[in-house]
């Protein structure tokens, strides 16, 4: 817990779940609103959209803090995560693509100039490292982590273009527009959906290394027979949980305003 990315994992980590719990908040009470208005749902919305749409705004900070951390201490993960191939100075931020791992370059990807330098050393034109200095042995997975990547920055880029929209309908006073009202309904599990796809990022993207540097996931694999007997129980016992907050959601808030 005292290791150098413990503050900015936690940070990150923190404002995200506010996110991803205010905005999935938000949908359900905006689509009770959609089906019957109420000052419950007014009002929850509101709560919900503070919480969630302050921490969609904050995010982008925390995330320079982690982007500026992982490219001092595991650079490979960096590189991956942009699709990066080829070392350069003044790098480019790739938007969307696709890394060909077997030819070693990433296609379909538009490119901001110097955008990666000046994310990762708020220089444009610090050197960062490209996947081809790396030996394939030592490369994470490259596409999973590039993609998963995009897909946890996509989602909250538009939560917090969301967040923004709902600061300026609330001072209008058309919080309750119905096309915003449904754009939220939509939006309600993409914070949850950045959140595993972030842990994606984290987990595949430091590959092969269990240890970074140290040891290797393949050499700290210990063997576990039976783990189908817990997985088995704890996914049951999750699936209940699910079906009972459901249930007491339906039956004491939608049923009763």
């Amino acid at each position: 817990m005292f290791n150098p990315a413990a503050f900015t994992e936690a940070l990150h980590m923190t404002i995200a779940s506010f996110e991803a719990v205010g905005f999935l908040v938000a949908g359900i009470h905006a689509w009770a609103l959609l089906r019957k208005p109420s000052e419950l749902h007014r009002s929850a919305l509101r709560i919900a959209l503070v919480v969630g749409g302050v921490a969609a705004l904050l995010q982008p900070l925390s995330g320079d803090l982690s982007a500026r951390h992982v490219a001092e201490v595991q650079p490979v993960k960096l590189a991956a995560m942009e699709g990066l191939w080829e070392t350069q100075a003044g790098a480019p931020i790739t938007i969307g693509g696709w890394p060909i791992e077997d030819e070693e370059r990433t296609v379909l990807g538009l490119e901001i100039p110097y955008g990666l330098s000046l994310l990762a050393h708020h220089d444009p034109h610090a050197e960062i490292m490209g996947l081809k200095d790396v030996p394939v042995e030592d490369r994470p997975p490259v596409a999973t982590t590039h993609v998963a990547f995009q897909i946890m920055v996509g989602c909250g880029t538009l939560l917090a273009a969301l967040a923004l929209l709902g600061g300026l309908l609330a001072w209008r006073g058309r919080l309750e527009d119905p096309r915003y009202l449904r754009a939220l309904v939509f939006a309600a599990p993409l914070g949850l959906v950045a959140v595993e796809a972030g842990w994606v990022v984290t987990e595949v993207g430091r590959q092969p290394w269990v240890i970074h540097g140290v040891m290797r996931t393949a050499d700290a694999v210990t063997p576990m027979p039976h783990l189908v007997v817990p997985f088995t129980l704890f996914t049951l016992l999750y699936a209940v949980l699910g079906v009972v907050v459901v249930t007491l959601l339906r039956r004491h808030v939608f049923l009763t305003t």
